[in-house]
C-alpha cells in the first residue's frame, strides 16, 4: 500500500467524520521550508494542488505551529490556500491542525458553526495520526497497521451515523475494534450506580453475561473500576512479566488475559462508560494504536452524549409551556424551576 494511498484515504475519512465539504493535507517537500498539497477530497472540483500560499490560512498554521478554529470565515480578511480564485467565497467554516512532523490537516464547510471545539480536539488526533505515519515512513519503519486503523475509523464513522439504537451500535462497535486492534476480547461497561457499581453491558464474545441481562460489580472491582475512579486510561502490556491484569475482578470463567486496555468513555464531562480490551497473550501498545483506540473511543462518545441529549429532551419536552397568543409576563421568582440533570 503506497504512502500517497494512505494520505488520500486519511483526508477520505476526515472528511466524512466532520461532514466536510473539503479535506486537505499539507506536507513538507523538504526543501527551502516548502509544503506541499499532499492529498484533498472534496465535494467540488475546485481544489488546486501546489505550494502553500503565503499569507494564507494554511500558511498561518504551518509558520505559527498553531490550530485554528474559524466557525465564521469572513471571506473579506481570510484566504484558506488551496481553491481556485474565486472559488472559496462558498466556504463558511474552517478549521485546521498542525502536524508535529511539518504541515497541516485542514477541513472546512459550506455552513456556518459546522465545527465546536471537540471537533477541533478530534481532527488533532488524526494530524497526530498522520504524523506518525509520515515519522515512519522517514525511518523506513512503515507499519501496515496504520491504513488498517484509518480504515476502522471510517468504519466507525459509518456505524455511527447508520445506527440510531444504543444496542445495535455497541454490538458492532466492539467488533470492528477487536478486529483493527486485533485483540481477543473486547467489553463496554457503563455507570450503574454513580459511586456505587458498574455494569458490562454488551461483549464482542460470550464471556461474562448470558442473554440480554448486564453483568453489575461494585466500583472497586478490577481495572475497570479503577478507571471509573480515576477517569485515567490504562495500558498493560504485559510484556515486563508483571502480574495479569484483571479486567473486572475474579471472576468465575474468567480467561488468563496477559495484556489489557481500559479507556474512559467522557460523556457531559463526566466517565460514563470504559470501553475495555484484553488478549492473552503479551502485546506491545504502540501510538498508532493507542491513537486509534483514543479516536474509536471519542466516537463512542458523541454517540452516547448524542442519546443523553434526546433524552433529555424528551424529558422536558412534555413539562414544557408553549405561549401562542402574543407576549406573556414572566415572574422568575415564581417561575417552574428547570429540572436538573439528575432529575431527566
Amino acid at each position: 500500500m503506497t504512502t500517497n494511498f494512505i494520505e488520500n484515504y486519511l483526508v477520505k475519512i476526515v472528511c466524512s467524520v466532520f461532514d466536510a465539504y473539503s479535506a486537505v493535507l499539507f506536507l513538507p517537500t523538504g526543501k527551502n521550508d516548502e509544503y506541499r498539497l499532499a492529498a484533498s477530497f472534496s465535494l467540488g472540483d475546485e481544489i488546486v494542488p501546489g505550494i502553500v500560499a503565503p499569507g494564507s490560512l494554511v500558511g498561518w498554521i504551518i509558520s505559527n505551529r498553531q490550530p485554528l478554529l474559524l466557525p465564521n470565515v469572513d471571506q473579506r480578511q481570510r484566504n484558506l490556500g488551496y481553491y481556485a480564485e474565486g472559488e472559496e467565497t462558498h466556504i463558511k467554516a474552517f478549521m485546521g491542525y498542525p502536524l508535529p512532523t511539518g504541515g497541516a490537516l485542514c477541513v472546512d464547510s459550506k455552513r456556518q458553526y459546522s465545527f465546536s471545539d471537540k471537533d477541533h480536539k478530534l481532527l488533532q488526533m488524526f494530524a497526530d495520526l498522520a504524523a506518525r505515519q509520515q515519522g515512519a515512513m522517514s525511518r523506513q519503519e512503515f507499519s501496515g497497521d496504520i491504513p488498517r486503523y484509518f480504515v476502522a475509523l471510517g468504519m466507525v464513522q459509518e456505524l455511527r451515523l447508520r445506527y440510531k439504537r444504543w444496542p445495535q451500535f455497541l454490538h458492532d462497535y466492539l467488533r470492528v475494534v477487536v478486529d483493527a486492534t486485533g485483540f481477543d476480547y473486547a467489553a463496554f461497561a457503563s455507570v450503574d450506580s454513580p459511586g456505587e457499581s458498574y455494569c458490562i453491558e454488551s461483549e464482542s464474545t460470550k464471556l461474562l453475561l448470558s442473554g440480554d441481562a448486564p453483568l453489575v460489580l461494585p466500583m472497586g472491582s478490577g481495572i475497570a473500576g479503577w478507571v471509573f475512579r480515576n477517569d485515567q486510561p490504562v495500558w498493560a502490556e504485559g510484556e515486563d512479566g508483571s502480574p495479569s491484569p484483571v479486567l473486572f475482578g475474579k471472576l468465575p470463567d474468567m480467561a488468563d488475559f496477559q495484556a489489557a486496555v481500559c479507556v474512559p468513555v467522557v460523556v457531559n464531562k463526566s466517565t460514563r462508560g470504559v470501553l475495555c480490551l484484553a488478549h492473552t497473550s503479551p502485546r506491545h501498545i504502540d501510538e498508532s494504536m493507542r491513537s486509534f483506540v483514543q479516536q474509536s473511543v471519542e466516537q463512542l462518545a458523541l454517540f452516547l452524549e448524542n442519546l443523553y441529549l434526546k433524552m433529555r429532551l424528551r424529558n422536558m419536552l412534555p413539562k414544557a409551556r408553549i405561549h401562542r397568543d402574543g407576549p406573556h409576563p414572566h415572574d422568575p421568582d415564581a417561575a417552574t424551576p428547570v429540572p436538573s440533570a439528575k432529575d431527566c
